[in-house]
């Protein structure tokens, strides 16, 4: 598969890269820095610029934004998220997978109790973000599907997730290392009854 990244050169992208280059698949990277895991090609560029993202997505089996917020940008995510999907409409290009975060969408009664104003104080700007990118994604027309991680760490990981539908019973716990999120979204990326759906992930 010919996956494309945005937002890749660290985080929780670095690690997908990683994850998809390993299992075979073709990776490409677009990120300001220009920098990436090694093996993948690497393009340097802002997601928002219609001609990097069209050159980004072109001839992708599927594209993945995993970006965070800018400085100075009120609505980063979002932004980047419809110049990624204009690209993708016009190239032919239907599979996209966006990370969000718990919290954003109908996704609040999810969030552990000890965690669910917390969030809503501390994290309303990026959560107003993440709604408005979320809008853009379910009314594009693509096959979709929204990752929505709790708390992301850095800690090894386990080899395992917990995802909910909002729909399904049980709880998330509060975090999720980057590593384990990544090899979710890449089981997601071959699944075809995740399209049109939104997941809660925790550890």
């Amino acid at each position: 598969m010919k996956i494309t990244i945005i937002g890749g050169s660290k985080g929780t992208g670095a690690q997908l890269a990683d994850l998809a280059r390993t299992a075979g698949h073709e990776v490409t990277v677009l990120s300001r820095s220009g920098t990436a895991t090694d093996g993948v090609t690497v393009l340097t560029g802002n997601a928002t610029d219609p001609a990097a993202a069209a050159r980004a997505v072109s001839g992708a089996d599927a594209v993945v934004v995993t970006v965070g917020g800018a400085k100075g940008v009120s609505r980063q995510r979002a932004e980047v998220t419809r110049t990624v999907i204009t690209a993708m409409q016009e190239q032919g290009v239907n599979r996209l997978l966006v990370q969000s975060s718990l919290g954003a969408g109908d996704s609040g009664s999810q969030l552990p109790a000890p965690f669910r104003l917390v969030m809503k104080a501390v994290l309303a700007k990026a959560l107003a973000d993440h709604n408005e990118q979320e809008a853009a994604v379910k009314d594009s027309g693509l096959a979709w599907t929204i990752i929505r991680p709790t708390g992301l760490t850095d800690k090894e990981p386990a080899g395992k997730w917990k995802a909910l539908e909002t729909t399904d019973a049980g709880q998330l716990g509060g975090s999720i290392p980057r590593r384990d999120l990544a090899a979710f979204m890449l089981h997601t990326l071959t699944d075809d009854s995740t399209v049109g759906k939104a997941f809660g992930v925790s550890s």
